[in-house]
């Protein structure tokens, strides 16, 4: 068995150790699917691993350690790409869409993350943690904003959103804060930076009633679903499951206005909120 390689401290720390998953894996003589068995993941998850979509946490780095014989080297280096500025529930699927080629989010009641102004997200997170210090609404509204800037690429990644109602009609930081942040994803729609569809109240019932859905594509791996709820949340790989909420997706979609429908709902609701600052 080949001796693991020293890690360059300047390069992406979890890209490295993938590389290194990879190359001791395939010196060992086992596929990734042969890998998986022995781990009880899906090759698919190790195929995620080794491209650095995915984190190897601490029990798995023991098991790879004494399945690859490899003298605690994924344990001596799994905790530094384990540390996320993300919570615990969310930082896998955080790190996933910062190298996603396509992004379908659908959002039942808020903004995504990803194309919120910062008034807006300052006041989902006052909201969320009423008695929160400014400090932890600071730090929380910037590391927000620093993720949406994966969108500052004019191509990359496609990203498709659709979103219900009620994310027009809920008043998140009031009528001022409201016409911004439509106006925001507006711009962004006019600009073709990405398509926005609304499911109207008319609508009832669909395909994805029961909460938020994110949907995430790469170049060189299978895709994910990311399943978000209070507190919590569950990313998912196994291609069954994933391609199950892709159609849901795609049905969502087809019960959706067009796009140029939606886009002129909400540049309407933001007038409509404009017009209710102005005059309040």
């Amino acid at each position: 068995m080949p001796r693991p390689k020293d890690l360059d401290p300047f390069s992406s720390p979890r890209a490295l150790i993938g590389k290194e998953l990879r190359h001791l894996r395939e010196a060992a003589g086992h596929s990734q699917d042969s890998l998986g068995e022995l781990l009880f993941v899906s090759g698919s998850f190790i195929g995620q691993l080794e491209l650095g979509i995915r984190r190897i946490q601490p029990e798995m780095a023991v098991r790879l350690d004494e399945i690859l014989g490899t003298n605690g080297f994924f344990v001596r280096n799994c905790g530094a790409p384990s540390k996320s500025k993300y919570p615990d529930h969310f930082a896998e699927a955080a790190e996933a869409e910062a190298i996603a080629v396509a992004i379908k989010e659908y959002a039942p009641q808020l903004i995504p993350g990803l194309l919120q102004t910062e008034a807006y997200a300052r006041a989902v997170f006052r909201g969320g943690r009423p008695t929160a210090t400014e400090d932890t609404i600071d730090h929380l509204t910037q590391v927000r904003l620093e993720r949406a800037q994966v969108l500052d690429d004019p191509t990359r990644p496609v990203f498709w959103t659709v979103l219900d109602e009620a994310v027009l009609r809920c008043q998140v930081g009031g009528p001022a804060v409201m016409a911004e942040a439509l106006r925001h994803v507006a711009q962004f729609a006019r600009r073709h930076r990405i398509i926005v569809q609304v499911v109207p109240f008319s609508t009832g019932a669909h395909m994805a009633s029961e909460g938020a859905l994110k949907l995430m594509a790469f170049d060189d791996a299978p895709p994910l679903a990311y399943l978000q709820a209070l507190g919590t949340g569950r990313l998912e790989d196994d291609p069954a499951t994933v391609k199950h909420y892709e159609l849901s997706y795609d049905l969502l979609g087809a019960s959706a206005l067009s796009p140029k429908e939606s886009l002129a709902l909400i540049e309407s609701v933001a007038e409509d909120y404009a017009h209710e600052d102005r005059n309040s």
